[in-house]
């Protein structure tokens, strides 16, 4: 019998498409996907669902019993933008998640956990260009507050109870399947959406805001490649940087407009503005290459014609 894995948050952009590759590689009945609200018709029909609350440790712990769950991907968090309007909402739901989940496993419930952080706990002064793995972070969001304190209990969890939690950085996640979730980088998925519908877009962040970014198929390798590595492998059990490539939104603008010449943005900056000025222009991703053979697919002319093709298709069920 293949392992049980559970999908915290799998109704959400990363869950939904996370929940289906698994299942993909280990079976429908491997994968019970969770969340606190239903996701989309595909994953509900692929294989098992459970409706479930991350902040309640007895249904976790009863989902954990009842599948015999080995491996958990707590993918449930509140982003940065949605997070900043209910601050304390988005610190409960992304701290108490992340201690039942760790607290499972310190108790040997289930045997490996799998975490997102976020480029988020980097803030203004740390070093934007090709920011190092380790370097002073300062967020200044309660989002990256959140996900830089749990790399350090995820850290804790593991030198101080030997918890095998593997966890990465991720850039902006761009993903034509699943909405995003009210992230900073949510820019660079309305754009393409805009384009084929409108012929023009305004952004809510400046022509030169330079993030890293990545499509979604690369962001999926690398939380399945993390995981299937060694544990010997593993010298980083905070959380590894991720990249693959950086653009502003007027770049992405020009490569839209080489397969849609009449394409128009703008540009009206909101607050989601401040967000994107604290956060790293290039990650320096070296570590995770070397110790677990990270690389990417993808770049912005590869992500460009994949999006427009997927939204397409999309506009068309």
């Amino acid at each position: 019998m293949p392992a049980k894995i559970l999908i915290i948050g799998a109704s959400g952009q990363i869950g939904t498409e996370l929940s289906l590759k698994l299942r993909e590689i280990h079976g429908n009945d491997a994968i019970i996907a969770s969340d606190i609200r239903e996701g989309s018709e595909e994953l509900m029909a692929s294989g098992p669902f459970e409706i479930a609350n991350a902040m309640d440790y007895e249904q976790i712990a009863g989902l954990v019993e009842k599948h015999q769950i080995q491996e958990v991907y707590l993918m449930a968090a509140m982003l940065s933008a949605t997070g900043e309007k209910a601050p304390m909402k988005a610190w409960a739901l992304n701290m108490d998640s992340l201690f039942h989940v760790l607290n499972l496993a310190k108790d040997e419930k289930i045997k490996k956990v799998f975490w997102p952080s976020s480029i988020a706990v980097f803030g203004p002064s740390t070093p934007k260009e090709n920011t190092p793995q380790t370097t002073v972070m300062e967020p200044t969001t309660v989002y990256g507050i959140s996900k830089q304190t749990g790399e350090r209990w995820c850290s804790y969890y593991h030198g101080k109870y030997g918890v095998d939690v593997r966890s990465i950085r991720y850039p902006g996640i761009i993903s034509y399947k699943t909405l995003p979730g009210g992230g900073t980088t949510d820019y660079a998925v309305e754009i393409f959406h805009e384009a084929i519908k409108q012929g023009e877009y305004t952004s809510f962040l400046n022509a030169s805001t330079s993030l890293p970014m990545m499509f979604m198929e690369d962001a999926i390798k690398a939380t399945v490649a993390i995981m299937n590595a060694p544990s010997e492998a593993l010298k980083i059990r905070s959380s590894y940087n991720l990249a693959a490539m950086s653009f502003t939104p007027a770049i992405l603008a020009e490569e839209i407009k080489k397969h849609i010449p009449a394409f128009k943005i703008s540009y009206d900056p909101d607050f989601r503005q401040d967000i994107a000025d604290s956060w790293p222009s290039k990650i320096d991703d070296r570590a995770a290459r070397e110790d677990w053979g990270w690389s990417n697919d993808f770049d912005i002319a590869a992500l460009t014609e994949a999006m427009l093709s997927g939204v397409k298709t999309q506009l068309v069920k």
